[in-house]
């Protein structure tokens, strides 16, 4: 791996050269790195969200997840939760852990949930709003490897890790980081979350995921994001800086990991992202329409327990629901009954008035035919829900179990045909080109133009990807395909990253923070 462990050096080099740029922090990268993009920026659906269902069918399975919460319940396994859920009104069963919600009780709490709300990152510029219509999107998450052409698939480490990060950081579609790209197991568990957390704030300014893995690792995480935005903890309170995605244990389950998750995020003002992880025929009913009743009750009962810990606490719909190969009884993702939950649950998800979650996901184990069109279908079916937080915007390869550099550049490049599809068409009277007709006249062509030319030079968005050659001179360049060409891509561009500026006393903190938690041993595992 001789050509990845050049580019730290090459990093320091440019970043010695690049200081006075750096230095800049306008969000945007563009004085640094020569990548034909838009600058960072709030990104809008322009026109109204699909419907899949009418508003008849979208009660019933409104009526159906009440149902299933009151006459069937939840297990909760943490005795904390299960406390302050019987504080609030719910009915609970400690011998089985079972509790039950009246349907009142769930949409009275549902409703203290905020409609929007902003997602503060260190850098300022770098601050995305949730919910309304606005979209995020965000880089790969907790893949166990990773892998690209040189090298191969790979089991996670930090260097990887690392460099997901770097490319996270210079491309603007990406607005936020949704956590580990890898998980990096050369560090160990009991303080990786630290050396994790530490990098993510450093090597890139954006918003960011921790993971729920234990009250400790969320309060360090809470607690490193507080020193390097520099707030105090009651500025903190008011100043939603983190998320974290909290996976019910389908069926109809609550852990441990995740009920602590919910209170340590909901007590500091976090974001909270509720996802059951259902999948149709095998943690949820075969039929797409039972697996949303599923989905809508397990996400109702952990949007409910959010509010009930602190009221106001910012929360989001997050849907996962797809289906599976019942010959083998793996994942299915990107397919028909993927993308109708997903527009389904963006329906759900504008009943309750909260944003929405979804993510792009495919099944294919490598950069091929099958991972660009399940991918789309992902993106389609994101786009037509109107979903506000793109989970898995870049790098997802193998149902998620790999994070690939080469997927990640595709995923980029499909990410900013999306950005500019959501662009307002301009119908002015310029864009409507009679005077340029009129000029051509017939049997012409707008090549020259002024009209062209002026829009060609303005242009914000240049295929990566795509040649659009001719066979011919196709054929004079070597061939190239997608996947080669993306290769080439991700370490020129790897090889012009540039560390954004931290301030040195904040730094500082940050790092004196991280060194007495790894002295004290960070948190306890068994292995």
């Amino acid at each position: 791996m001789s050509d990845l462990n050049d580019l730290p050096q090459q990093n320091q080099r440019r970043r010695r050269r690049g200081k006075k740029n750096a230095a800049r922090g306008d969000g945007s990268n563009a004085a640094r790195v020569a990548i034909s993009q838009r600058p960072f920026s709030r990104l809008r659906y322009p026109s109204p969200p699909q419907s899949l269902i009418s508003e008849d069918e979208l009660e019933g399975i409104h009526l159906e997840s009440l149902r299933v919460l009151s006459e069937l319940g939840i297990r909760v396994l943490h005795s904390e939760a299960r406390d302050i859920m019987r504080e609030q009104g719910a009915y609970v069963d400690s011998e089985t852990m079972m509790v039950r919600f009246d349907p009142g009780l769930i949409e009275e709490k549902v409703a203290l949930s905020p409609a929007t709300f902003p997602l503060h990152a260190r850098n300022p510029a770098h601050t995305v709003q949730i919910g309304g219509d606005n979209v995020v999107f965000s880089m790969m998450a907790s893949a166990p490897n990773a892998s690209c052409l040189d090298h191969g698939r790979r089991t996670g480490n930090q260097q990887d890790y690392q460099n997901f990060l770097r490319l996270s950081q210079m491309h603007n579609v990406l607005h936020v980081n949704g956590g580990y790209p890898v998980e990096p197991v050369d560090l160990h568990a009991s303080t990786r979350h630290i050396d994790c957390i530490y990098d993510l704030l450093t090597l890139t300014d954006k918003a960011f995921c921790i993971y729920s893995l234990g009250a400790e690792r969320n309060r360090d995480g809470i607690e490193m994001v507080r020193i390097a935005r520099g707030l105090t903890h009651e500025q903190l309170l008011q100043q939603p800086s983190v998320f974290t995605v909290i996976n019910t244990n389908s069926p109809l389950q609550l852990d441990i990991p995740m009920m602590q998750g919910i209170i340590e995020m909901a007590r500091t003002g976090q974001v909270v992202v509720v996802t059951p992880f259902t999948l149709s025929g095998a943690m949820a009913p075969v039929t797409i329409a039972g697996a949303l009743v599923e989905q809508n009750a397990e996400a109702l009962a952990g949007i409910a327990f959010a509010q009930m810990v602190r009221a106001g606490t910012p929360v989001m719909y997050g849907g996962f629901t797809s289906n599976v190969d019942m010959k083998s009884g793996s994942p299915a993702f990107g397919t028909p009954e993927y993308m109708k939950a997903q527009i389904v649950g963006g329906q759900l998800a504008r009943r309750y008035n909260l944003p929405y979650r979804s993510s792009n996901v495919c099944a294919a184990n490598t950069v091929d035919a099958q991972a660009a069109y399940e991918s789309v279908f992902s993106l389609w079916g994101f786009i037509n829900s109107q979903a506000n937080l793109m989970m898995h915007g870049a790098g997802w390869l193998e149902g998620g179990l790999c994070c690939s550099f080469e997927k990640t550049i595709l995923d980029i490049d499909l990410l900013q045909m999306v950005q500019e599809f959501l662009q307002p068409l301009d119908c002015s009277t310029d864009a409507l080109a009679f005077e340029a007709i009129k000029d051509v006249g017939p049997a012409g062509h707008f090549f020259a133009t002024e009209h062209t030319q002026s829009r060609y030079r303005d242009a914000f968005y240049s295929p990566i990807l795509s040649d659009w050659r001719n066979y011919e001179s196709w054929e004079e360049a070597g061939r190239p395909d997608a996947m080669t060409k993306a290769n080439r891509v991700w370490k020129e561009r790897l090889s012009s990253y540039e560390e954004p500026a931290m301030d040195s006393a904040i730094k500082e903190e940050l790092q004196a923070f991280v060194t007495r938690r790894k002295s004290e041993g960070g948190i306890a595992t068994d292995f």
